[in-house]
C-alpha cells in the first residue's frame, strides 16, 4: 500500500479506483461527421489507462447532432455509436482503468452548421456565434429524454461512471446561469426554476442506469462576473444535486462568457473545497495540476479527493507512472510492465 494520498485507492459507487488520478474529458476533434469512434481514440484513451491513471472519463460526447461543440465531436445519440464507444470502455478497462464518458449539449456554443442551435434565450455566446433559438418546454422535456437515453446507452458499452456536463457554458450551464438564462417560465428567474432543466435529466438519467453506476455532474463554480451566480447559490445547487442522488462532482470554472481567466497552479481548487465542505460526495478539483507534488498537496490539504490532470496527460501518457515513482508509491501498472521498469 502507498503512503502517499494520490496513490490511495478510493472507491466510486461500487468500483474502486487505483490511485485519485482523474484523466477529464478533453475534445480531441477526431471523430468522423457520424459522431464515431476510430482508431485514435482507442489508441488514445487506452494508452493513458496503461500509463497508471485511475478513472478515465471520454470527451464530451454529444446526446444530439446538434448538440455538438464541432461535427468532429464524438456522439451518443445512434445505436450505430455504440459498438465503438463498447470498444473504449474495454480499452480503458482492460487495462486497469475505471471507464468514464461525459455526457454533453453544447448549446449555443454548438458547431457552426447546425440545424437548430439551442439555449434557454435568444442569446449568443459572442458575436462571433449566430443567435440561439429560445427552447420550448416540450422541446425541453425532449433533451431530458435524450441525456437519458445517452447515459442508458453509456452503461450498455461498458461504461462505469457517467458525467453530465452542466459546466463551461454549454447547454445545461446556460440554464443555471443568469447571463444566460432569461426566461419569465418555470425554468427561468430564480435559481431553483434555473436548476430544474439540470434536475430532471439528473432524475431522469436516474431511471435509467443501475444504482451501481456512478452518475458525476461538472460545474462551474463561478462564472468570472459579478452578475453571475454566486458562490452561495453552487453550494445550494451542489446540496440540492448531492439530495437528487449525484454521487461525484466535478468542479471546474467559467465558460459562459468570452473571456480567459487569470490562472496558476491550483486557481481552481477553492471551489473545489468550498463543494467538499458542502456535500459528502468524491469531489473531483481541477486547475493546472501539472506536477505530483501539487496533486498530492491538493488531496492532503482536502481540496479534494481526486484530481483532474488534463495537459500534463496530453503531453505524456505516463504522467501517472512517472509521479508514482516520483512520489516512492508503487507503480500503477500491472506486474510484468513493472517488472520491466523497475530495473
Amino acid at each position: 500500500m502507498s503512503n502517499t494520498h494520490l496513490f490511495s485507492p478510493i472507491s466510486i459507487g461500487n468500483n474502486t479506483l487505483r490511485n485519485r488520478i482523474v484523466m477529464p474529458p478533453m475534445c480531441q476533434y477526431s471523430a468522423k461527421a457520424s459522431g464515431l469512434v476510430g482508431d485514435y481514440h482507442l489508441t488514445h484513451y487506452g494508452a493513458r489507462s496503461l500509463g497508471g491513471v485511475g478513472l478515465v472519463i471520454v470527451e464530451a460526447t454529444a446526446i444530439e447532432a446538434d448538440g455538438r461543440i464541432s461535427f468532429a465531436d464524438l456522439g451518443i445519440w445512434s445505436e450505430e455509436q455504440e459498438s465503438g464507444l463498447a470498444q473504449l470502455a474495454w480499452s480503458i478497462s482492460h487495462h486497469g482503468a475505471v471507464a468514464g464518458i461525459q455526457i454533453a449539449h453544447a448549446g449555443r456554443k454548438a458547431a457552426q452548421g447546425v440545424k437548430r442551435r439551442a439555449a434557454p434565450s435568444a442569446l449568443a455566446f459572442s458575436p462571433q456565434y449566430e443567435v440561439p433559438q429560445e427552447l420550448t418546454p416540450d422541446e425541453i422535456k425532449c433533451l431530458v429524454s435524450a441525456f437519458a437515453m445517452a447515459a442508458a446507452r453509456a452503461v450498455r458499452c461498458g461504461f462505469k461512471v457517467v458525467e453530465i456536463h452542466a459546466a463551461h457554458g454549454y447547454l445545461l450551464h446556460e440554464f443555471l446561469s443568469p447571463l444566460s438564462n432569461m426566461r419569465s417560465d418555470e425554468y427561468g428567474g430564480a435559481m431553483s426554476n434555473r436548476l430544474r432543466f439540470l434536475l430532471e435529466v439528473v432524475a431522469s438519467c436516474k431511471e435509467h442506469i443501475p444504482p451501481d453506476v456512478c452518475l458525476s455532474v461538472r460545474l462551474s463554480g463561478s462564472e468570472y462576473s459579478p452578475a453571475g451566480y454566486t458562490l452561495e447559490d453552487i453550494k445550494n445547487v451542489c446540496a440540492v444535486l448531492y439530495g437528487a442522488g449525484i454521487g461525484m462532482i466535478h468542479m471546474s470554472s467559467g465558460g459562459n462568457l468570452p473571456l480567459q481567466p487569470e490562472v496558476w497552479p491550483g486557481y481552481q481548487l477553492p471551489l473545489a473545497r468550498m463543494v467538499k465542505n458542502t456535500v459528502p460526495v468524491p469531489i473531483i478539483g481541477v486547475g493546472l495540476l501539472k506536477t505530483p507534488e501539487m496533486a498530492e498537496f491538493a488531496l492532503r490539504e482536502n481540496y479534494c479527493d481526486l484530481v483532474a490532470v488534463g495537459r500534463a496527460l496530453l503531453h505524456d501518457p505516463h504522467w501517472a507512472i512517472k509521479a508514482a515513482s516520483s512520489l516512492g508509491a508503487p507503480l500503477p501498472v500491472s506486474e510484468s510492465m513493472a517488472r520491466g521498469l523497475q530495473r
